[in-house]
């Protein structure tokens, strides 16, 4: 008999504000916009997408074709889904 595999989903991990944080960290680390947004989509399915995407002024799905790894979400939306999750924007000169 074969072994059984689900499917990962790194939102099934994010359980605290810390794993947030390192997670984000992590792949601005990377420095590829696709990739931050994406994270933030893992970040929202993590939490009640359904709400976010109402406290954003945006549907379900434009908020999660928004922060795919193919979405180009407006900085607008990225600072609205960020404020939404109690998360800051910020810009910091390079190290």
């Amino acid at each position: 008999m074969g072994e059984k595999f689900s499917r990962y989903d790194t939102a099934d991990y994010l359980e605290t504000k810390e794993d947030i944080r390192l997670y984000l960290e992590a792949c601005q680390e990377d420095g590829d916009p696709a990739l931050i947004a994406a994270a933030l989509g893992d970040i929202a399915r993590a939490r009640n997408i359904s709400k976010l995407a109402k406290d954003v002024g945006m549907t379900r799905a434009g908020l999660y074709k928004a922060l795919s790894p193919d979405g180009n979400p407006s900085f607008a939306t990225v600072t609205k889904v960020a404020k939404a999750l109690g998360l800051k924007v910020t810009i910091s000169p390079a190290a």
